[in-house]
């Protein structure tokens, strides 16, 4: 496998499947076969999901409600979705920690990279809940974060688009798709993969990123093994 730790990044969204709201059981089951191929090959593997399929911080608070308060509840609602994983994940026959950054004591560890870093040298999967912890940052940032902290080789980010295009492929049809493409290449010109705040923690430490379709089976080991697929952005 050409990476041995890896960062998958999921959003909220992904786990909804067809449905309008919420969290569809058969789309766990789903990333949970994916998750379980490359686990047994030996991969190390942290996971970030977004919440908002639950709750979003931004919309609340253009809907007047306070945003710090509206991102606390986006941070549990990113919690509430790490549950729902490593359920799945544990179901599947897979050992796994969640550990979140606001701590909830009865059902999560509290996050602390020395522990984080020995549960996936024990081969365990561990699921990054609660964001950074602080609101006004997105679960990209913490996904970044967390995956430079326990020493991650690569960002996965699993989306429902196969990479990055020059414009948007669900409304452009001619949208061309890049394999491979520079960090300076996405600023210039004006793609959004992340948030800039995550980005240029990704580009500050020389972290690479691959943008892949996700509900693609044997997309996630495809990538592990280094064929290409999606689209890698890298220094």
């Amino acid at each position: 496998m050409k990476y041995n730790r890896i960062l998958l990044k999921l959003s909220g969204e992904a786990l909804m499947g067809d449905r309008q709201y919420g969290i569809d059981p058969k789309r766990l089951a789903e990333y949970a076969a994916e998750i379980k191929d490359i686990h047994s090959k030996g991969v190390q593997i942290a996971i970030v999901i977004g919440g908002g399929n639950i709750f979003r911080g931004v919309a609340g608070a253009s809907n007047g409600m306070d945003r710090v308060q509206g991102d606390y509840m986006g941070m549990l609602a990113t919690v509430i979705n790490g549950m729902a994983l490593q359920g799945a994940l544990e179901d599947a026959g897979m050992q796994t920690r969640l550990q979140t950054a606001l701590k909830i004591e009865a059902i999560a560890e509290p996050y602390i990279k020395r522990r984080a870093v020995r549960h996936l040298e024990k081969n365990r999967i561990v699921i990054f809940g609660a964001g950074t912890g602080n609101p006004y940052f997105t679960t990209d940032t913490a996904a970044v974060l967390r995956g430079i902290e326990v020493d991650c080789d690569v960002i996965l980010k699993g989306t429902r688009v196969d990479g990055v295009y020059d414009s948007d492929p669900e409304k452009n049809p001619d949208a061309v798709k890049y394999d491979h493409i520079t960090f300076d290449d996405v600023i210039s010109k004006g793609l959004n993969i992340m948030d800039t705040t995550a980005f240029t923690l990704s580009q500050e430490n020389k972290l690479p990123i691959i943008v892949f379709d996700m509900n693609k089976e044997g997309n996630l080991l495809k990538v592990c093994q280094g064929d290409t697929v999606g689209t890698t952005v890298n220094v």
